[in-house]
């Protein structure tokens, strides 16, 4: 597999297995405290090829993820459930995943947009019980492998999907797969 954009990892060993499954590029962080040059190399990787940030399903990956939407708005996104991207000894991150699950991630890579016809709002959350009440992580977390999305919490979910452009349709789809998951 080739991939022509630029690909945001946490760091080497990250950079080292998508090697293993593709040809790519990458830029490493070097953890979650990203400097402005590294911030600058992401913005520039953006304007000239695009950008994939695909970092670990945890929360420093996830804290990664955000600032560099917040700095660098359009890039792409690449998901791996936390489960996939697990080490014998339960440590997580991306390096840690097999070469069919990375490539998986790479395949259904994700691009913010324009708002989907037919909003999900935050009641329909509610409603569907991905917010508040027993069973709502779990219920987040498999329609975010579903959507291939990724694990957020409430408020982190109802934006990906509006900036996913995640229809309406799409969503019940992935919610009545979650639902059966449960019976």
């Amino acid at each position: 597999m080739i991939i022509k954009e630029m690909i945001v990892v946490e760091g080497k060993d990250d950079t080292k297995a998508l090697a293993r499954v593709a040809k790519c590029d990458t830029i490493e962080t070097n953890g979650s405290a990203i400097n402005d040059v590294t911030i600058e190399k992401i913005r520039l990787a953006a304007e000239r090829r695009g950008v994939i940030i695909f970092t670990d399903p945890d929360y420093p990956g996830e804290k990664i993820r955000r600032t560099i939407e917040a700095a660098v708005p359009g890039c792409k996104h690449a998901f791996l459930p936390k489960e996939l991207a697990q080490n014998h000894r339960g440590k997580i991150g991306v390096e840690n995943a097999s070469d069919k699950a990375l490539l998986d991630a790479l395949e259904a890579v994700r691009s913010p947009g324009e708002v989907a016809e037919e909003q999900i709002t935050l009641d329909d959350l509610i409603a569907s019980g991905l917010i508040a009440g027993t069973g709502a992580r779990q219920r987040r977390e498999d329609l975010g492998r579903k959507l291939k999305i990724g694990y957020a919490n409430g408020k982190q979910l109802h934006r990906r999907l509006v900036q996913f452009r995640i229809s309406k349709q799409e969503f019940i789809k992935a919610l009545n797969y979650t639902q059966e998951k449960e019976e």
